[in-house]
């Protein structure tokens, strides 16, 4: 068997074996249990089904979830791209705005919730700002990282064969700093859907983060873990989607790598 096809074999047990065995591992934990704080395997699922798989569920609560952890990631990422170019490939404004970079990385998002309510209320706006606050530092970090540790051999060639302006960045900056960027974007996409949830946990009447604290005040249990469920789906779904569009993205670094792993 050649050793790619073993290699991917062995990804796609290790990816549904290890899920399957957590949950037999939980649903022993739980057997026969009365504790109403770990419901067993059987009760989360009952509640998954009636809870988050009926359609005015969907409409009320995960579609504008998702629609605004989408737009908050797509706003990051195009943001942090383009300061982060703008930057990385300015040296005077890179030493400029550095410590101010470092200053306002530090705060965590969730410190500037309440100071993002004063200034855009309680509805869409926010949350997006309290995501897109948080997301954006991994792509501009890591997209200023990539573009100014850009190989000099590209630079001068560029140079030499009279490549500026936009063309410059199309086909030497961009492509030499994706790596960097495809790493900044994964770590975006996590940091995104945690403050998806925590956005929707201030002042809020819908969304995934409300519905699952407001049945962790009504002690819902079993509904309140089949939420953190459908969290746990859309986090693998979004990172498989990721991969796929990273593996198109990189489709010429991979190769590389596996030349020079042959």
């Amino acid at each position: 068997m050649m050793p790619a096809v073993r290699r991917s074999l062995v990804s796609v047990g290790l990816a549904v074996g290890v899920p399957i065995l957590l949950v037999l591992a939980w649903a022993l934990a739980t057997q026969g249990t009365q504790n109403l704080y770990f419901p067993t395997p059987g009760k989360v699922f009952d509640a998954f089904t009636s809870t988050w798989l009926t359609g005015a569920t969907m409409t009320k609560h995960v579609l504008p979830s998702l629609g605004r952890f989408a737009i908050g990631v797509v706003l990051s990422i195009v943001i942090g791209i383009v300061a982060g170019t703008a930057i990385g490939a300015t040296p005077w404004l890179r030493s400029l705005l550095e410590p101010m970079l470092e200053f306002f990385r530090a705060i965590p998002p969730v410190a500037l919730v309440p100071v993002i309510m004063l200034i855009l209320g309680i509805d869409d706006s926010m949350k997006l700002a309290v995501i897109v606050s948080g997301s954006v530092w991994p792509v501009l970090l890591n997209t200023i990282e990539g573009v100014r540790a850009m190989d000099p051999v590209l630079t001068d060639t560029s140079r030499s064969y009279r490549i500026r302006g936009a063309l410059a960045y199309r086909y030497f900056v961009l492509p030499a700093a994706s790596p960097q960027i495809m790493a900044g974007v994964r770590l975006c996409l996590s940091i995104g859907l945690i403050l998806m949830v925590i956005s929707e946990m201030f002042a809020a009447s819908s969304g995934l983060g409300y519905q699952i604290l407001f049945f962790q005040r009504q002690y819902m249990i079993a509904e309140m873990w089949s939420g953190i469920v459908l969290l746990g789906i859309v986090g693998v779904a979004v990172a498989a989607i990721f991969q796929l569009v990273e593996r198109r993205v990189l489709h010429w670094y991979h190769g590389s790598r596996e030349v020079s792993r042959g």
